[in-house]
């Protein structure tokens, strides 16, 4: 009798539960599967995680070290300028190399060479000081850098899902900027000899390759990209490839000659790495509320704000003689506005874009990315030479304001795309074409549905 009781109790309460409850129950059960196939797929794509979180650690370390060597030697600023900007030209021309060289012998030889040689050219520095010579380093090494970028990115696109992707895509570039940034505190290491920095750096570089040719993870198989060529990228969004121009220039001058400031402003060797290590990582931490407030707006108006404001933040950086936590404070929103400008310009183009075509157009936006960086380093040196250390900031302000007279005059010449047809901003990180196959808003590559 007792037994039938309790049956029959346990049936009215499972009566009682009422639909919220169950949709409760059903929405914590989704939420616990979704976490456990993200873990999963965490555990699979982990070694190619942690060797880029090694990379970036050298890799954005290694451009701090080199200017302000270069700078305490006395070299002038105009050449300090151009060899920072060579990694990008061998980033530039690295991504069309890179790729061939994966094709003939495979991701894993692919990735070890270009670590190795990464590694070594990283070395090369510590005993050969001349500016030439280094120039030529710095070329090898961004055109490894993004050889190894392809690489990873590949790998993680073939390992990841439709229903992942989001995830995976925010992991990746979460890792990229993060370390990045953390990278920059390795520069306070003492080192006496003058080339212990070089060392370190050099045995991040080759740790990196450990995990990745260690992985289980099947090699994918490289998929060719059909890009966009510029005159086809400019008649789709003239905003969106010269903002993201402009964004090369910024961006690419701070982190080439932002140690440079640093030194022309009175900061010592631990005050330069916070200044440059918390405004990359806080500048990751702001672009992102930025870009969900550009949903559902006119990004063009967003777009026109943020670099009105980067504008006035830069001139206040550049002619004030603004110092300490405050310098600091309004260097992090700089980075924030700044890096906020790639995604902005690239979210503003798919706007305009078939999912079919974001993949090939996000490699032009690169491209223009990467070009823009080459040049901004040298402008910049020049700036610098000019005005002083401020010059950096100075130029900045005026390469974005050309960026809000460009906003302006196109929004005078083409309609608002219709809101509900925007794609979702994401943080993305400026690495390779191969990154944009990881983007949930376009169309998986060999995905012919």
């Amino acid at each position: 009798m007792r037994r039938w009781q309790e049956k029959r109790t346990c049936r009215n309460r499972c009566k009682g539960l009422t639909n919220a409850q169950i949709l409760i129950i059903f929405s914590i059960l989704h939420q616990f599967i979704t976490v456990t196939i993200m873990l999963q797929n965490i555990r699979s794509i982990a070694p190619l995680l942690l060797g880029i979180a090694l990379l970036m650690l050298g890799n954005g370390s290694l451009p701090t070290v080199l200017a302000l060597r270069l700078t305490t030697a006395g070299e002038p600023v105009w050449l300090t300028g151009f060899i920072m900007s060579q990694y990008y030209t061998g980033f530039v021309l690295g991504t069309v190399f890179g790729h061939k060289l994966i094709f003939s012998v495979g991701h894993i030889r692919a990735f070890a060479a270009f670590g190795t040689v990464m590694s070594a050219a990283t070395l090369v520095h510590s005993f050969i000081i001349d500016p030439w010579v280094w120039a030529l380093l710095r070329f090898l090494v961004g055109g490894c850098a993004v050889g190894m970028f392809i690489c990873v990115e590949s790998w993680l696109n073939t390992e990841t899902e439709n229903r992942n992707r989001g995830q995976i895509f925010s992991l990746y570039t979460l890792t990229v900027y993060l370390f990045s940034g953390v990278g920059q505190f390795l520069i306070q290491i003492p080192d006496g000899t003058g080339f212990a920095l070089f060392v370190l750096i050099s045995i991040l570089m080759s740790l990196s390759i450990i995990p990745v040719v260690l992985t289980r993870v099947t090699p994918p198989t490289l998929q060719n990209i059909e890009r966009f060529d510029f005159v086809r990228l400019w008649q789709t969004s003239p905003t969106g490839m010269a903002v993201s121009f402009i964004s090369g220039l910024i961006l690419g001058a701070f982190y080439a000659l932002g140690p440079v400031f640093g030194q022309f402003s009175g900061l010592d060797l631990p005050n330069i790495s916070l200044f440059m290590g918390v405004v990359m990582i806080g500048g990751m931490a702001i672009q992102w509320p930025i870009g969900k407030f550009s949903d559902g707006r006119d990004r063009r108006k967003v777009l026109l704000y943020t670099t009105f404001v980067l504008t006035c933040i830069s001139l206040l950086l550049g002619i004030s003689m603004i110092t300490g936590w405050l310098m600091i404070g309004l260097a992090v929103i700089f980075a924030g506005l700044s890096s906020a400008l790639y995604p902005l310009s690239a979210a503003y183009t798919h706007d305009y874009l078939e999912s079919v075509d974001v993949v090939p157009a996000s490699g032009g936006l690169v491209m223009s990315f990467g070009i823009g960086a080459i040049l901004g380093p040298l402008m910049a040196a020049l700036a610098i030479a000019q005005f002083g250390g401020g010059g950096l900031f100075v130029f900045c302000a005026a390469a974005s304001l050309v960026a809000v007279c460009l906003i302006i005059w196109r929004m005078r010449q083409r309609e608002i795309p219709d809101i509900e047809d925007q794609v979702d901003f994401l943080l993305m990180p400026r690495t390779s074409s191969v990154i944009a196959q990881l983007d949930p808003r376009g169309k998986p590559m060999g995905d012919d549905e």
